[in-house]
């Protein structure tokens, strides 16, 4: 069976994942991950030896339409939509996402 994840371990993947858990949390994840970990070994330890390998579920040929191609929005029009869009250098703003 798989080791049960202690405190710390579930602290340790929090930190990673950058998340802020509480007491309640931790010891609920501990729990839960655990379950998860022991559910994963049972399902490792099925013998599959004479069982056949899968068949593919979709034809060999390529069920993908051709790329046509279409008239674009015209730009205008697409800034007309776009909140704080610069409609005089053709761009949309967009907010910062890295850094301060």
């Amino acid at each position: 069976m798989a080791e049960i994840l202690t405190r710390a371990d579930v602290e340790r993947i929090a930190a990673l994942a950058r998340l802020e858990l509480t007491a309640e949390e931790i010891a609920l994840f501990a729990e839960q991950l655990s379950a998860i970990l022991g559910y994963a070994d049972q399902v490792q330890q099925v013998d599959t030896s004479g069982v056949p390998a899968a068949s593919p579920t979709t034809p060999d040929a390529t069920v993908f339409r051709d790329d046509l191609p279409l008239p674009c929005l015209p730009r205008d029009l697409a800034l007309s939509q776009a909140p704080a869009a610069d409609r005089g250098a053709g761009l949309f703003k967009v907010p910062r996402v890295l850094g301060s």
